[in-house]
């Protein structure tokens, strides 16, 4: 029972869910105050010592319009219980399935790896969708045999993330490809960069990809506080008025190794390294290119004049 106001008892009363004809009923005066109520909680209840096969959903996926049937094709499933007759049903069935196979099949394989990776790299479903977008067209234009083809999805999640502006870096791309290389993913990257120019007919956009698109997921993996990830943002975005030819993951890394070394809460170059993909002796570098400039892009709110003449010399 639940509380809900009641025009006939002009105040607040318990009601009671009639399940069956979806009516919510006032327990005082009777009064339906709620007719034919759609119950949207699952009509089946799943035990962990059910058999996997004893699958209760009754409706597919939502519809693709990258496959060919939209994704609502039709598929036997086996029967619960054994005996003979079902064995030769299951078979018989089974075979006439399999001879219509469904010609997207290696295109959903494809689809269901891009989810995956996408998932571990906790990417939103607009990224997904338009990595799945991109292979589809490169699929259609040409076939992919011979090529790596984790390279190729790891490729096209790479650059749908650079088109919606949340870029991720090769290493990170990297971690989730199962198995394909830096050097494998980049030579994927130009060759679907390379047939989508060739389909449009003009020069592809990827996105300007700057420093502090990295920076608060870099200072999340380091633990840094609230302030000091304020101070680096702004750090950042003052660097990029600088003269500094450093790639902005190298600058995001040299800065929050810069920020980290004014706090009470130092981190190692290791651990700056760790967190953001940047070779150490990379890190050292960029500082030494941002060092000249700490009074111009460390906030006066985060460090006085005497805390920056006290940070350590490259």
């Amino acid at each position: 029972m639940r509380d809900t106001y009641c025009p006939e008892c002009k105040r607040y009363t318990e009601v009671v869910l009639d399940h069956s004809a979806g009516d919510t009923v006032c327990s005082e005066c009777g009064l339906v105050l709620e007719a034919h109520s759609i119950d949207e909680a699952s009509e089946w209840r799943t035990f962990a010592n059910e058999s996997a096969d004893n699958d209760p959903v009754r409706v597919g996926g939502p519809s693709n319009p990258l496959l060919a049937d939209g994704g609502l094709s039709t598929l036997i499933s086996k029967p619960s219980n054994g005996g003979p007759s079902n064995d030769f049903l299951s078979s018989s069935l089974g075979r006439w399935q399999n001879r219509g196979s469904n010609p997207d099949r290696s295109l959903i394989q494809a689809f269901k790896t891009i989810a995956t990776m996408c998932e571990r790299l906790g990417l939103v479903a607009t990224i997904k969708d338009l990595a799945n977008e991109i292979y589809k067209k490169v699929e259609d234009q040409k076939p992919l045999r011979g090529r790596n083809q984790d390279a190729i999805l790891a490729a096209c999640i790479y650059i749908a993330c650079r088109q919606e502006d949340k870029p991720r870096t090769v290493k990170e791309i990297c971690s989730v490809a199962n198995g394909a290389t830096k050097k494998e993913i980049g030579r994927a990257k130009e060759y679907i960069v390379k047939q989508l120019e060739v389909e449009m007919g003009q020069s592809m956009e990827m996105g300007t990809i700057h420093a502090g698109d990295f920076l608060r997921r870099f200072c999340s993996h380091l633990g840094m506080t609230n302030q000091a990830v304020k101070a680096a943002q702004e750090a950042v975005q003052k660097s990029e008025e600088l003269d500094i030819r450093r790639s902005p993951i190298s600058v995001a890394a040299a800065v929050i190794y810069m920020i980290t070394q004014l706090s009470d809460d130092k981190k190692l170059l290791k651990d700056i390294s760790l967190a953001t993909g940047v070779a150490e002796g990379t890190i050292r570098n960029s500082y030494k290119d941002l060092y000249p400039y700490a009074s111009r892009i460390i906030p006066s709110s985060y460090a006085k004049e005497e805390d920056l003449r006290n940070l350590c010399s490259p």
